[in-house]
């Protein structure tokens, strides 16, 4: 309910305004954003930060590679002018700076937008993080936009283009996206690993000692395979659209490699369903487990119940204050009051047992 909330109350700020309106919705989450270039080929590699996005313009035509990556999502001018510079649609600048969209490709033509969910495990407070990361394809250029330079998924990428590793630097624009996706959709693997740790550390204890704090830690998983799948499942339509397009950004060589990326993203997803299945079996099992527990206190406490109730009538017979009872004035009638009580709990405990009630 968190999330959704969360949701509502981020896109409820953009409520009225016409479409192309340019309005950060989301947290920021840096003071100042950084704005990096890379620029490549076989032969050359430049790289540096600039502080004005005018410093962009020379990259946008040269027969170079150029990355282009922005840091932080907050300063809506810097979105604007890019958007300028390389003439992109409002409503694509628009995406950019809504963090809350479902991931998803559009074709402009011209270029290939691209939104996916970069996922990171923080350790220190044990949850998964999750960033919003935008690309767009070009015929030279890649530019992807990031909510903060607090660590993302990319520095392979950036060592393999600085010291010239793999085929990246004699490929075109179309391979830097692919990588910058097969990076991101790695990653996940390592968040799947870490959500199967927690559920091999709970999931046993949950059915055999449920406690509030096991269940808490179960609503808490069921919460994170939700979100993952919110995250990663419209993932498989984004590659297949990449793959499948005809547009002459994506070249023929590229598209194998996409194939490849899609099979993992698929990987992804059936764990992703194997958890969540196993999330809804293990909170039934532990409710389970709680009504069976329940039920045989409940059973214990009718069998003592059912004893009680004959010796209770006995010794209100007896405890009436009637001054005629024939067998108040007996020698031995309280030792045959007790004869009688405990004869009937004798025979009722072999009733039961027989009955494989207790």
């Amino acid at each position: 309910m968190d999330m959704i909330k969360r949701i509502i109350t981020k896109r409820s700020a953009k409520t009225g305004a016409p479409p192309g309106t340019l309005i950060h919705v989301g947290e920021r989450k840096m003071e100042n954003p950084r704005i990096t270039v890379i620029d490549y080929n076989e032969k050359i590699f430049d790289e540096k930060q600039i502080e004005e996005v005018e410093e962009c313009i020379p990259f946008k035509n040269r027969p170079t590679i150029t990355w282009v990556n922005v840091d932080g999502l907050h300063d809506v001018s810097i979105i604007e002018k890019l958007g300028k510079c390389f003439n992109f649609h409002p409503l694509l600048l628009e995406d950019i700076l809504s963090t809350e969209q479902r991931p998803k490709m559009a074709d402009f033509g011209d270029y290939i937008f691209i939104i996916m969910k970069m996922l990171r495990y923080d350790a220190s407070i044990d949850k998964i993080i999750s960033e919003q990361v935008s690309v767009i394809l070009g015929p030279s250029f890649v530019i992807s936009f990031q909510e903060a330079d607090n660590g993302d998924v990319f520095d392979l990428v950036r060592d393999r283009i600085r010291k010239g590793k793999g085929k990246i630097r004699k490929m075109g624009a179309d391979y830097l996206a692919y990588t910058l996706m097969d990076a991101i959709v790695d990653q996940y693997f390592i968040i799947m690993e870490k959500v199967g740790e927690k559920f091999g550390g709970i999931e046993e204890d949950l059915v055999y000692n449920p406690t509030k704090e096991r269940f808490r830690i179960a609503h808490e998983l069921k919460r994170d395979v939700l979100l993952l799948r919110r995250y990663i499942w419209p993932l498989r339509e984004v590659i297949s659209g990449l793959e499948r397009s005809e547009s002459p950004l994506i070249k023929n060589p590229t598209k194998i490699y996409l194939r490849d990326v899609y099979e993992h993203a698929i990987q992804v997803i059936d764990t992703i369903e194997i958890f969540r299945e196993m999330t809804a079996s293990m909170l039934e099992v532990s409710l389970s487990s709680i009504s069976n527990n329940m039920n045989e206190v409940m059973k214990v406490l009718t069998l003592i119940a059912t004893i009680f109730m004959p010796l209770t009538f006995i010794a209100g017979v007896y405890g009436m204050n009637f001054r005629y009872m024939p067998e108040l004035e007996m020698l031995w009638g309280y030792e045959m009051v007790w004869a009688i009580m405990i004869s009937v709990v004798i025979i009722m405990l072999a009733y039961f047992r027989k009955r494989k009630w207790i």
